[in-house]
């Protein structure tokens, strides 16, 4: 039997002109990349252009990275970013709140639905699958960030992660594959045509509600009402889950429908003209998630000293062994 994982990847997977591009930040790139060709793919069934499938990545990238910083700092940095308001924009420092991608996610869907006047539910129903990818691997790429540990354990799979003490569950590889299960369970409810937005609605329900349990070996630095703020911000989102799925079959429980009338009606398919700067605009956005790593800002003093360039001298972030040490005021250990 294998013993306990030292974790020593590096979690930079190389250099280009001074940027360095991290494992985690690829786990987006990929995750955008692959609802984007899961809605080209499926365009023609829900009657999109070409040029929409392009607006309604970008809408839903932004919404993912705008969502998962701002939780991220209002939720679980708030003590640090309230007295360096300038350091909220620094993706490159890292830092993104899960919960936060997929409220911004819902988001940034919801004003594509708006803008180009199609049902949020029909297209919540179809991006909670690919969702469940981009939720899968950006676990692994937290994973080869060292980030999230878990809580000490003997276990044989344990892992050592960098700079902590004892070896700790993998919480975070136990939550990629939970959110990786997560797509043979929809495509297995979507099969059973139920009413329109209980698909979205299971997802909501399943991936909190499952994480509930994992995160009972995770070790939370920052409390609320007690217990973790994330499994608040879990069992908030199991019962929203919920209650919308109940909603969803309360609403259609007279009306018996079938396959037909569930799924999405065809519509004309348009050229996909005019549609060029969206592909620009999208490829920096692949290319710029490529620079994100996953480290809290808390993070920084026990991980790389506390003095890190990338906050005073550059929009960089170094890799390790280029720090010098120094004082970094508001940082100190």
């Amino acid at each position: 039997m294998p013993g306990p994982f030292i974790h020593q990847i590096d979690p930079v997977i190389a250099e280009a002109g001074g940027i360095y591009l991290w494992w985690y930040g690829l786990s987006y790139t990929l995750g955008f990349l692959g609802v984007h060709m899961w809605f080209r793919r499926a365009r023609k069934r829900l009657g999109m252009t070409l040029g929409e499938v392009y607006s309604m990545s970008l809408y839903l990238a932004v919404g993912v990275l705008l969502g998962g910083r701002i939780v991220e700092v209002a939720f679980y940095e708030w003590q640090y970013y309230s007295h360096h308001l300038s350091y909220i924009p620094a993706y490159w420092l890292g830092g993104m709140a899960t919960h936060g991608l997929l409220l911004g996610g819902a988001l940034g869907t919801l004003l594509f639905c708006w803008h180009y006047r199609r049902s949020f539910l029909g297209i919540a129903d179809e991006l909670v699958i690919p969702a469940a990818w981009i939720m899968g691997v950006g676990r692994i790429g937290n994973f080869i960030d060292g980030q999230i540990s878990g809580s000490i354990t003997n276990v044989w799979w344990a892992v050592q992660f960098p700079d902590l003490e004892g070896y700790r569950h993998p919480v975070v590889l136990y939550d990629g594959l939970k959110n990786l299960l997560l797509i043979p369970l929809l495509f297995w409810i979507a099969r059973r045509y139920p009413p329109r937005g209980v698909v979205f609605a299971q997802f909501i329900f399943w991936y909190a509600f499952l994480r509930i349990f994992i995160d009972l070996f995770r070790e939370y630095r920052v409390e609320s009402f007690g217990i973790g703020t994330g499994q608040v911000i879990n069992i908030s989102m199991a019962a929203f889950g919920l209650l919308l799925t109940i909603w969803f079959y309360w609403q259609s429980h007279r009306i018996k429908r079938s396959p037909e009338s569930v799924a999405a009606t065809p519509g004309k398919v348009l050229p996909g003209d005019g549609f060029w700067w969206q592909k620009i605009i999208f490829t920096l956005l692949l290319l710029f998630c490529l620079t994100i790593p996953s480290d809290w800002t808390q993070d920084i003093p026990a991980r790389y000293g506390s003095r890190h360039p990338g906050l005073e001298y550059s929009l960089l972030y170094p890799r390790i062994n280029d720090i010098s040490p120094a004082t970094l005021p508001g940082m100190e250990k």
